[in-house]
């Protein structure tokens, strides 16, 4: 049951009463901004996060009335030295959650087992071909929007994909998902998209499930606009909306 809707300068909000209508819905909306990209085009470029915050909302896209042999699909980021062949890769996700089980006209990982500059070049090669259209995505603990972490955010980034160093908050944070089971052991370095590239698609589903969210919920939607907050950007998009359940949205409710 949607229980508030919310909006901040230019971003709609949507509140669900459980994460399961909050992945339904925000699927739903995914699956609109995809078709209406069909319409216009024999191809849309879609950007996906990996995280278990997308669990629900791929699940549910999976249901979705999309032709997906139409649809592009591109990786947000990925850490340093880890390939789809390793389990807590996010190439590894993507690829058990949706890239195996929809038929897309193509697939596009971050190889970030290779040689880095040489990835981040292809990518950006990749991406200036097909540029995005649509991106789901979700925000962490810290507020960040991919791997932009806030002391490597840049609002006005000239790159299309960068190498970062992660903060301990987003690292602690996959340990918090249950992607590793402790600090050491996750990565400190990672590819990401930067935000200028996010920002680029005509339209972001943003899906932000979980009481750990509540904090970042809130600075997006009433804090300081800056990369203190990366987040903060989705509220001059026209075409972002946010899909939060209960708990993420406790304390802007």
């Amino acid at each position: 049951m949607l229980i508030k809707t919310l909006k901040t300068e230019k971003l709609e909000t949507y509140v669900y009463d459980t994460r399961a209508e909050m992945g339904k819905a925000a699927a739903k909306e995914a699956a609109r901004a995809i078709n209406e990209i069909l319409k216009e085009k024999e191809f849309a470029n879609v950007i996906f996060a990996a995280a278990p915050s997308q669990n629900e909302m791929l699940a549910s896209l999976l249901n979705e009335n999309i032709d997906f042999s139409r649809v592009n699909a591109f990786h947000m980021d990925e850490y340093v030295g880890l390939g789809i062949e390793d389990g807590a890769s996010f190439a590894r996700y993507l690829s058990d959650h949706i890239f195996s089980l929809a038929g897309f006209a193509s697939v596009n990982l971050i190889p970030a087992k290779n040689d880095i500059e040489t990835a981040c070049e292809k990518y950006t090669e990749l991406l200036e071909k097909f540029r995005p259209d649509v991106v789901c995505m979700g925000i962490g603990e810290n507020g960040h929007i991919a791997f932009n972490d806030p002391p490597v955010a840049d609002f006005n980034d000239p790159k299309v994909i960068k190498e970062v160093q992660l903060d301990e908050i987003c690292r602690m944070q996959q340990v918090h998902d249950g992607c590793f089971p402790s600090i050491d052991k996750v990565p400190k370095y990672a590819l990401t998209l930067t935000i200028p590239t996010l920002m680029s698609a005509k339209y972001l589903i943003c899906t932000v499930p979980a009481i750990t969210k509540a904090n970042a919920v809130e600075a997006m939607l009433f804090g300081k606009y800056g990369e203190i907050c990366p987040a903060t950007a989705l509220r001059t998009h026209s075409g972002a909306k946010m899909f939060l359940d209960r708990d993420s949205a406790s304390k802007v409710i």
